[in-house]
């Protein structure tokens, strides 16, 4: 019974960080937001927590969306990554296909800006791919 309760005490731990990061995507210091994005994408990388991200994916993709479009070069290419992850974390299913629908046509314009960083360009290739590769219901 009690590594049990250690084991929700270290869950509920994690999920308190995450929410702690997520919160700091909206920060007004790009270094706090960079540093978020750097911790979301290391969570996101090393376990599964898609029943957390199910309950927060449309909070979670609002503030990429901010950290895409206003953000520049390193934090564009840390949101990139970190929406790749959560394409692979929602799998699929319409949730997956309701995040990447949503980003799409921000990853294509960053894409194709001449003036975006080489590595926010290279992100969001990625992430365009990838997303597509999983969560796309339309073939075309």
């Amino acid at each position: 019974g009690s590594e049990a309760a250690s084991e929700q005490g270290q869950e509920e731990e994690v999920e308190d960080r995450l929410k702690e990061h997520m919160d700091n995507l909206l920060d007004k210091s790009a270094k706090a937001r960079q540093a978020a994005l750097q911790s979301l994408r290391l969570a996101l990388s090393s376990r599964t927590l898609s029943e957390f991200l199910l309950e927060r994916r449309l909070t979670l993709t609002d503030s990429l969306e901010k950290c895409l479009k206003k953000g520049k070069g390193e934090e564009q290419a840390l949101a990139g990554t970190v929406l790749t992850l959560l394409c692979l974390q929602m799998g699929s299913g319409p949730e997956g296909e309701e995040v990447f629908r949503g980003l799409k046509p921000l990853l294509v314009s960053i894409l194709t800006d001449s003036t975006a960083s080489p590595s926010a360009r290279q992100s969001c290739a990625t992430a365009l791919g990838m997303c597509c590769y999983i969560a796309a219901a339309d073939l075309e």
